[in-house]
């Protein structure tokens, strides 16, 4: 397959200890606070272990966030606030706009913004897979799978978590629904070419490549449109990806859908379309420099050397070749001087997020414990805010080397 998708850094964090001395007035309240600064350190490690798995990364994610709600959800199932929900500050940087975190003392920001990290490893995992040169089965499967859980963790935060936050999102972070949005549709987009490849190899009908390939086209558009509005400084790199594979993908459109043309006797029209193909094939190519050329977060790439792009260029070349060919000696149709419009449909192979939900809460919380937690013993300087001189410090990730013809390094 060896697929390449352009990756922004995973989000940083201050370090928390949830030493709240004095307000967890019961042993079982303290082993609480150890298991919570214990599992999202680890939680943490496991962003940037290239060794970590999705069943490492669930199985530590679960931890943590069953022990994290004890913090947000009322044991009564009432709508009631839990009162420690404020209890703890917490600090992030965003995807984007470098290393200036954003602080909330709220829970449910903490929620999020791990939450988040864990759908940005998964696409991050789904890279380092689709980037190997002689991927299998299993690891294709591994890939697509990975890329629809991401994408829905991304819509369930969307949806159901960060509209509870109490401090409004800036433009621009992370957690703003323009953000999120376009992770979830490049998540669809990149899920999709998975299928693509897969139609390719084992020889699907042309018309059914040529409707997957202009869905996922599509979906590029949607989530570069999405980010428009955004400023180019930092989302200008992110924007040059979506918006040529957005064109990668129109040209394979145009390709198949050349072809299908071909088998119906429709050679000038088949011709046709290939120039069409040709036209956004070049467009992607023009892209692809500007990409490399564009500073910002993300991969560091060469996109047009990649062996998914020139394979591309050479299928377009033969099979334009090949429809001039049989126009000549055969059909000896006119070439029409517009392009055939796209009205295609794919009716299988189309990617939807997979559903997800945070665990449940963890046995550990009761209403004894929660009520151990005596909240009138906060000393006066409120000890749970971060310092004004921490440092929140970058992830360090894993450097994969790229694979051969790969073109490509996964940031």
């Amino acid at each position: 397959m060896t697929h390449w998708f352009h990756r922004n850094p995973l989000k940083a964090t201050a370090p928390v200890l949830f030493n709240f001395y004095g307000v967890a007035t019961t042993p079982a309240a303290t082993k609480i606070c150890n298991d919570l600064r214990l599992s999202r350190t680890q939680l943490l490690e496991l962003f940037t272990d290239s060794s970590c798995n999705p069943e490492m990364m669930k199985n530590a994610g679960d931890f943590y966030f069953s022990l994290l709600q004890g913090f947000i959800l009322s044991l009564d199932d009432s709508s009631q606030e839990c009162k420690l929900r404020y209890i703890q500050n917490f600090k992030w940087t965003d995807t984007l706009q470098g290393q200036v975190p954003s602080a909330q003392q709220d829970a449910v920001f903490e929620l999020v913004s791990m939450g988040f990290n864990v759908a940005l490893w998964y696409t991050k995992y789904a890279s380092r897979l689709a980037g190997k040169e002689d991927i299998t089965e299993d690891e294709a499967k591994d890939v697509h799978r990975s890329l629809k859980i991401a994408a829905g963790i991304f819509k369930h935060l969307k949806e159901s978590h960060i509209p509870k936050l109490i401090t409004p999102v800036e433009k621009g972070r992370d957690l703003e629904a323009r953000l999120t949005e376009s992770y979830i549709v490049q998540c669809q987009a990149e899920a999709q070419e998975v299928t693509i490849a897969r139609a390719i190899e084992l020889k699907h009908n042309p018309g059914l490549i040529a409707a997957l390939a202009y869905e996922t086209a599509n979906f590029y558009q949607k989530a570069d449109q999405t980010l428009s509005s955004l400023d180019p400084a930092y989302a200008g790199k992110w924007r040059k990806y979506l918006n040529l594979k957005s064109c990668f993908y129109m040209a394979y459109a145009y390709c198949y859908h050349g072809q299908t043309l071909l088998a119906s006797d429709k050679c000038g029209e088949a011709i046709r379309s290939l120039q069409e193909s040709e036209k956004f094939f070049t467009k992607a190519e023009a892209l692809c420099k500007e990409y490399g050329e564009t500073k910002g977060p993300g991969t560091t790439a060469k996109p047009s050397g990649h062996l998914f792009f020139r394979k591309l260029g050479s299928l377009i070349k033969n099979t334009l070749e090949k429809c001039q060919r049989e126009n000549g000696f055969i059909y000896f149709q006119k070439v029409p001087a517009e392009a055939p419009q796209l009205e295609l449909k794919a009716n299988y192979g189309l990617v939807e997020p997979v559903p997800f939900e945070f665990p449940a809460l963890s046995a550990h919380w009761t209403p004894e414990t929660v009520a151990a937690f005596d909240l009138t013993k906060r000393p006066k300087e409120d000890a749970a805010k971060s310092k004004p001189d921490e440092e929140v410090k970058p992830l360090k990730e894993p450097n994969i080397k790229p694979q051969k013809d790969s073109g490509c390094q996964i940031s």
